[in-house]
């Protein structure tokens, strides 16, 4: 049995990021429209078993790591206890805030929310189906619609061995035990920070990394602060390392761990993370009897105006390409909807922040040293160290790192990077200044509020010109 509804402007299939912001603009701009998501609330991997409960857990474990810390000012907390199922409770309860509200905003937006999974029958109508056997089928026509499925964590077949003790992003966030030792296999954003939350909860954590390097392709200047920071949290990092076979054991799971200089070595864990990336939700049923492409990565082709192949069928977020960051989704929503309203709106990737929510977090935004070095781009580099910042010594993390990126003819401001406390709260500032292509002596003139941590941007510019209060560089030639 199929229901079926009235043609509707748009559908929005997935209810992430990138979809409920594409639904609530377009409901907000006077279309009839559906969101689509198999979770019973919009908000998707993001809210759901991503962004929002791994800051949760993230915080949590920076206020831990601080209250140990707090003996070296005379600070101490006796008693120090942690009640892991308060902590997943107030976890859970973010997330049920959060979509929730979104739940709501919705209804406000006469928004038709359907529960269900979506195929597409042709490129003007999908049907829904139910995870309710009571409930029928809908199937609705539409005039444009508008892919936003996201992506899930990858995982390797030889690490698909049907044991819970085997964990993915998802799995871990659960937070259902806190294990005497943990393998994180892979050195990127995702294992660092649950990595370092299960760390600061009390678990041996070893970290392994197929790269030369935590962090893959970030800044080495950026990444060498964390690396410190990191080897401190955890029982080991293993670089240039594979893991090449998991064993179930009774007492655990034994890792088969082999260098790059080919030697071999067995470690038993409770537990293992396995968090080597994530791959794009694509295949969603029924794309095929449309005119959608995907490329050799799975990734759905689209122009410029997030259109794919097929003219009444958009893309938007992971699905289409990385980075694969939720507020990545928000802009190409944006400019989806534009383009559906008759705008001549284009996706322009050229400054989307990146951050890793680590202690100390790391955040850049525009061109890195590395990219420069391997385009062959003159570039020349400012950096200010934290340790000259009194704001930086005050908070007891002079560790961190501002980094600039400048063109030297022009001195316009190519790139930025950032390490250190509040990194993802500094990057915005960054952002403006590259996306708007300001100079560096524009940002020396720039009055930032002291003492501050924001005022290390300020200060990398002062480095650059040789005139820093609190660095001494002597002047360029």
């Amino acid at each position: 049995m199929s229901d079926t509804k009235s043609f509707v402007d748009l559908v929005v299939v997935g209810g992430g990021p990138g979809g409920y912001t594409a639904a609530f603009l377009a409901a907000d701009r006077g279309m009839s429209v559906v969101l689509i998501d198999d979770a019973p609330r919009p908000g998707g991997v993001c809210l759901f078993r991503g962004c929002m409960p791994s800051k949760a857990l993230l915080h949590a474990a920076k206020v831990l790591a601080d209250a140990r810390e707090a003996s070296m000012w005379g600070l101490s907390f006796d008693g120090l206890s942690i009640d892991v199922d308060r902590l997943r409770g107030w976890k859970n309860e973010v997330v049920r805030k959060l979509t929730s509200g979104l739940s709501h905003l919705s209804e406000q937006r006469k928004i038709s929310f359907s529960q269900g999974h979506a195929e597409f029958l042709d490129a003007q109508t999908v049907q829904v189906t139910s995870r309710e056997a009571s409930k029928e089928n809908e199937t609705i026509r539409f005039k444009n619609a508008i892919v936003a499925t996201g992506s899930r964590p990858s995982m390797p077949k030889s690490f698909q061995l049907d044991d819970p003790r085997v964990l993915d992003s998802t799995a871990a966030l659960e937070l259902e035990k806190i294990p005497a030792s943990l393998l994180v296999v892979g050195g990127g954003y995702i294992g660092l920070e649950l990595g370092t939350v299960y760390a600061a909860l009390g678990t041996k954590v070893t970290v392994v990394e197929l790269s030369k390097s935590l962090l893959p392709g970030a800044d080495a200047d950026l990444v060498r602060v964390l690396a410190r920071r990191i080897d401190q949290m955890v029982d080991g990092v293993c670089l240039e390392t594979s893991v090449t076979e998991l064993i179930p054991q009774s007492g655990g799971l034994d890792a088969v761990l082999e260098g790059s200089g080919g030697d071999i070595r067995t470690q038993r864990f409770d537990q293992v993370l396995v968090a080597v990336g994530r791959v794009p939700n694509s295949f969603v049923p029924g794309l095929e009897h449309t005119l959608v492409e995907r490329d050799s990565r799975d990734f759905i082709v689209v122009d410029p105006h997030r259109r794919t192949a097929e003219p009444s069928i958009f893309a938007i977020g992971d699905v289409v390409g990385e980075p694969m960051l939720a507020h990545k989704a928000f802009a190409e929503a944006r400019v989806a909807v534009d383009v559906l309203c008759g705008g001549s709106a284009e996706f322009d990737s050229q400054t989307i922040p990146a951050v890793v929510f680590t202690d100390p977090e790391v955040a850049w935004c525009g061109l890195t040293e590395g990219e420069a070095i391997t385009e062959g781009r003159k570039i020349s580099v400012a950096k200010f160290p934290w340790g000259a910042s009194g704001r930086a010594l005050t908070l007891n993390r002079p560790e961190g790192l501002t980094k600039l990126i400048i063109e030297p003819e022009s001195e316009r401001i190519l790139g930025v990077g950032v390490v250190g406390v509040g990194a993802g709260e500094l990057i915005s500032e960054a952002v403006v200044a590259v996306e708007m292509g300001i100079s560096v002596s524009d940002l020396k003139r720039l009055i930032h509020p002291h003492p501050t941590l924001s005022e290390t941007l300020m200060e990398a510019a002062d480095v650059f010109f040789g005139e820093s209060s609190h660095v001494y560089r002597p002047k360029r030639p």
